[in-house]
């Protein structure tokens, strides 16, 4: 449960179309030392949910959002899994998955 010292997080990216079952499976089998590095970093309470059509929507809990982004950041695993990752995104720009979430702004909460 998240507390009042406690950032809610959501975020928007969008898979390829034609990427998307293989993207899903990708998240079946997330890599242990993945797992554990985002749970160091702060990422609690983390989630993706996917839309037919590509659309992806994280949500993650955290104390501290810039901190845990930038813990994530300098992981060696999480450098691997971006690269990976990054051919199954659109409007990348260059940048790595991570790099390009477009976090939304909360305007309702009911705790």
């Amino acid at each position: 449960m998240a507390t009042a010292n406690t950032q809610r997080v959501c975020f928007l990216l969008k898979v390829r179309a034609e990427r998307i079952e293989e993207y899903r499976e990708r998240h079946r089998n997330v890599w242990a030392d993945m797992l554990a590095a985002l749970t160091a970093a702060g990422w609690h309470n983390y989630s993706l949910f996917l839309r037919e059509d590509g659309l992806l929507v994280g949500y993650l809990e955290t104390p501290d959002f810039d901190r845990a982004r930038a813990a994530m950041e300098a992981a060696e695993v999480n450098a691997r899994w971006q690269a990976e990752m990054a051919e199954f995104f659109e409007e990348l720009d260059g940048r790595a998955p991570d790099a390009a979430m477009r976090p939304l702004t909360e305007v309702f909460h009911l705790a």
